[in-house]
């Protein structure tokens, strides 16, 4: 943004700094700048202004007073070329009185690497004709800062929806293991109290001797106290069924007839014939042609 090309003579009223203590402030200030009259004609410039077009590859003589800063603004062409256009803009408005200052930050990458700066244009106060202040203040330092914070930001929003996907993920894996465990729990009292508990009974009501007899009731009560925490947690068809109905399933599905099945359980036929017949209503069964036997292998 620096005017280096359209130059004319130096005005007459070229600024004159009142002491050697103003010029040496001027000089000072980090910002580079220029003062330009109400044509936009450069009557000043600071050491900054001076030493950061040398970095831009103008000749340490040149002397920028003179040039008009508009003018090289509007007859910028290629890909800065909206840029100056809306620069020029924004310093006639501040002269014209349109604005009271205009402000811009922009780019100007080097072979040393990027850089951007921020512009300011105002008018100096009580001054006729008008005079116009032009600053341009590195940045840089402020514009990698904002964009390692947006990165930053980037980053963690990626890894915010990272830890949400992998949190739904465990949620789900974690639904599933206590689903497994239902299951799992379901199965085992399922087994103990169909396939265990009933011929326990049979054995606690047999004629045995007092030790034997005494090892079954452990066994009776151990049983019992593992399942019953289960019981207490679990609401499951098969759990609904009773021990007898529990046995005659479990026989049926290893393909047992109702006459076997009889005879193992001691028994009628009929009572068997009636707990399958409950099993078929609690499964609910109620098409003839569906095999008992099959159904039964298909849910185990």
């Amino acid at each position: 943004m620096t005017a280096s090309s359209h130059r004319s003579k130096p005005p007459r009223d070229e600024i004159q700094f009142s002491d050697r203590l103003a010029r040496s402030v001027f000089d000072a200030l980090s910002a580079h700048i220029a003062i330009l009259d109400h044509n936009g004609v450069i009557l000043a410039t600071n050491h900054a202004w001076h030493n950061h077009s040398v970095l831009g590859g103008m000749s340490p003589d040149y002397d920028y007073r003179g040039t008009n800063y508009l003018s090289t603004c509007d007859i910028t062409r290629g890909p800065d070329s909206d840029e100056a256009c809306m620069v020029a803009n924004g310093i006639r408005a501040v002269i014209d009185k349109e604005l009271d200052e205009f402000l811009h930050d922009y780019p100007c990458h080097r072979p040393d690497g990027r850089h951007w700066f921020y512009m300011r244009v105002i008018r100096i106060p009580d001054t006729d004709p008008v005079r116009v202040v032009v600053s341009h203040e590195e940045i840089t330092a402020l514009k990698l800062t904002e964009e390692a914070l947006r990165e930053s930001r980037e980053d963690l929003n990626e890894q915010k929806q990272s830890l949400e996907e992998a949190n739904v993920a465990l949620k789900v894996l974690l639904k599933q293991r206590e689903e497994d465990k239902t299951e799992l729990e379901k199965r085992f009292l399922t087994n103990v109290k169909g396939l265990v508990l009933p011929y326990v009974e049979k054995l606690k009501n047999a004629p045995l001797k007092p030790k034997s007899k005494t090892l079954v009731e452990i066994i009776d009560t151990h049983l019992k106290d593992i399942i019953t925490p289960l019981m207490q947690n679990l609401t499951n068809a098969n759990i609904l069924l009773t021990p007898q109905e529990m046995q005659v399933a479990s026989l049926v599905k290893d393909g047992k007839t109702s006459k076997e099945i009889a005879e193992i359980l001691f028994v009628s036929e009929a009572t068997v014939n009636f707990h399958r017949k409950n099993l078929r209503t609690k499964f609910g069964l109620t098409n003839k042609q569906t095999n008992l036997r099959a159904y039964l292998m298909s849910i185990s």
